[in-house]
């Protein structure tokens, strides 16, 4: 009675009465997250990093080892050139090839030659190439458009179909044998590449700067020349060198547009000839000489060179 008189004083039915001592909803366990396999993690770099140097060491055996066969090559005998099988190192070493090459009648006036249409022709290319870069990626028209896919086209063209016409066209004005004919055929050679080149620099740069540099007053060539140019230094360093080593390797032109004064190194190399053949040690020899002002040039300038590679990769 007491039992009823207090459910019944208290307001509870019989029915909630029975719900009362239900017990609580089972609590489920969260499931377990699937740990990270730290060591496979850290297996798979070491296997990424040790295959990216193998890479890099059959890179470096590709292009470095013709170099330093080419290096063996000058100190070594006359007969050593020739000696069947070849070997790489020499049996005896010598200075008769450095010598022999560098005593040559034109060869220092070679030097010279490809010193000066290298300088012409890497000037005319960025005179040429910066503007017409600029223009092409501050003012996005379809002509602008259309002449860079033909700067492209131009360089699928085979060397040797432009070379014949432009060696009759250089002979008609009177500048045969000059260094300034083989200047504007190395142009035609670096100029559409120069043109890519900057125009990637050019679409790097924000045209941020410019702006505000023409609220500060400037006018558009005052923006480009104090803004823009010193930003893109690094690639212009970097077109600067891809065009001076098309003109300083060249072969071609220099054959058909040259014949005593104006004659190249690349020339008077491929006419190191002998009774017996071809002289493999002077001409090893003097194309090692004639490698130095490049590998230096590009030392000098390894840090432009990083720096507009990074520039032309990462657009603002």
């Amino acid at each position: 009675m007491r039992v009823a008189e207090r459910i019944k004083h208290d307001g509870v039915g019989p029915a909630k009465a029975a719900a009362a001592p239900s017990e609580p909803p089972a609590v489920v366990p969260p499931r377990r997250r699937r740990g990270v396999n730290r060591e496979g993690l850290e297996a798979g770099r070491r296997s990424t990093r040790t295959l990216l140097w193998v890479l890099l060491a059959a890179a470096m055996v590709l292009y470095g080892f013709p170099f330093l066969y080419l290096l063996f090559t000058s100190f070594k005998t006359p007969i050593d050139t020739i000696a069947v099988p070849p070997t790489i190192l020499p049996r005896e070493w010598t200075l008769e090839n450095y010598a022999n090459a560098l005593g040559r009648n034109g060869v220092l006036a070679s030097f010279i030659n490809s010193i000066q249409t290298a300088v012409i022709s890497t000037l005319l290319s960025l005179v040429l190439a910066v503007p017409a870069a600029y223009g092409i990626t501050r003012y996005k028209t379809l002509s602008g458009r259309i002449f860079i896919m033909a700067a492209l086209v131009t360089r699928m063209v085979p060397p040797v179909a432009i070379g014949i016409p432009l060696a009759s066209m250089m002979a008609a004005m009177g500048l045969s044998d000059t260094p300034i004919a083989l200047s504007i055929a190395h142009t035609t050679i670096s100029l559409p590449l120069s043109i890519w080149l900057m125009s990637s620099f050019f679409e790097a740069v924000p045209k941020d700067l410019e702006e505000a540099a023409t609220v500060d007053g400037c006018s558009r060539l005052g923006a480009l020349w104090r803004v823009v140019m010193p930003v893109v230094s690094g690639g212009i360093a970097v077109t600067a060198i891809f065009a001076f080593l098309a003109s300083w390797n060249e072969f071609l032109f220099a054959l058909l547009m040259t014949a005593i004064r104006s004659q190249t190194t690349p020339v008077v190399i491929a006419n190191f000839q002998t009774q017996f053949g071809l002289d493999w040690g002077s001409m090893t020899a003097l194309a090692a000489v004639y490698s130095i002002p490049v590998i230096l040039l590009t030392l000098l300038l390894q840090r432009r060179i990083v720096a507009g590679m990074t520039l032309g990769a990462v657009k603002g």
